[in-house]
């Protein structure tokens, strides 16, 4: 079976928020998931639906692909670095402020 694959790295969104558009779409026909992607009103669908552009864009381009039977054969969401900055606080303390930065990886399939 062929497929194509592209991965977005270092998405300045949290994995858990990222995971939860990504299941969104996994396992669907890449048509149906660009119109649920299109009108998700999350940060995560838009970062989303330009790597899952690029997957298809990848299939056409270098695998010969058909478009049309393509679907979204695995998706996942890892985690990546995470940038720690520091908050002052009362009486000369600091508090951490963590922000999580995701891996966003689509492969598609013709089926």
């Amino acid at each position: 079976m062929m497929e194509a694959k592209a991965v977005t790295k270092y998405v300045r969104v949290s994995p858990q928020k990222a995971r939860l558009v990504a299941n969104l779409i996994r396992g669907k026909s890449v048509s149906e998931a660009y119109h649920i992607l299109r009108y998700t009103p999350r940060k995560a669908a838009r970062i989303i639906y330009k790597t899952l552009a690029s997957a298809v864009a990848n299939a056409e381009e270098t695998k010969m692909m058909d478009v049309d039977n393509l679907y979204v054969r695995e998706i996942y969401v890892n985690e990546g670095p995470r940038l720690r900055r520091w908050k002052a606080r009362a009486m000369g303390r600091v508090r951490p402020i963590v922000r999580r930065l995701s891996h966003v990886t689509v492969v598609v399939a013709e089926g």
